[in-house]
């Protein structure tokens, strides 16, 4: 079931008070009330009156408890904007806008979250086993390369016939007794 509550006309941008809607979103809605009460703006404040009076009426009209309360939505839009007129040089004027927001939040029931106990790190599942398919659905077994044998793997034993070197080995440097 949905609660809701609502402020209107607030004296503040709603670009403002997105800012702190954002941070609540999709959060129980005690946990974002003591956020929000450390938030140090004037849209928290104000977010702060709606959430608790949210609650309030969540815990008074319908009959919930306020432990199962999750934000399912937290919305700032715009209201009217007063326009003023500020006086400048050579008689001109400039003019400001006083904005005005419209502050809605919407509590809905969610049950208690029970926490997956989480897997030890470093455990990882054998991934390495690749199966091939043969068109008629079939699975045919995997092709593996023999591994080579250590002492082939070492560079100290290139075979002598090999034009490449071994470890460590540069090639000497050429010099031609020719000169040009």
């Amino acid at each position: 079931m949905d609660v809701k509550a609502e402020h209107r006309y607030a004296k503040i941008s709603a670009f403002k008070v997105r800012e702190v809607t954002r941070e609540i979103q999709g959060l129980p809605a005690e946990q974002a009330l003591e956020i929000v009460r450390l938030i140090p703006k004037k849209a928290a404040l104000l977010i702060a009156k709606v959430l608790a009076s949210a609650i309030a009426n969540a815990e008074n009209n319908n009959n919930l408890r306020a432990t199962n309360l999750v934000i399912k939505e937290a919305l700032a839009g715009e209201g009217p904007t007063s326009k003023r007129m500020h006086t400048r040089a050579r008689g001109g004027g400039a003019r400001i806008n006083k904005r005005s927001a419209h502050i809605k939040i919407i509590l809905t029931e969610a049950e208690p979250v029970v926490e997956k106990p989480k897997k030890a790190k470093g455990i990882k599942k054998n991934k390495s086993k690749t199966k091939v398919v043969s068109p008629k659905g079939t699975a045919a077994p995997a092709i593996t390369a023999p591994s080579p044998d250590v002492s082939q793997l070492r560079a100290e034993s290139a075979d002598a016939t090999s034009k490449s070197l071994a470890a460590g080995e540069h090639p000497e440097k050429v010099t031609s007794s020719e000169t040009i």
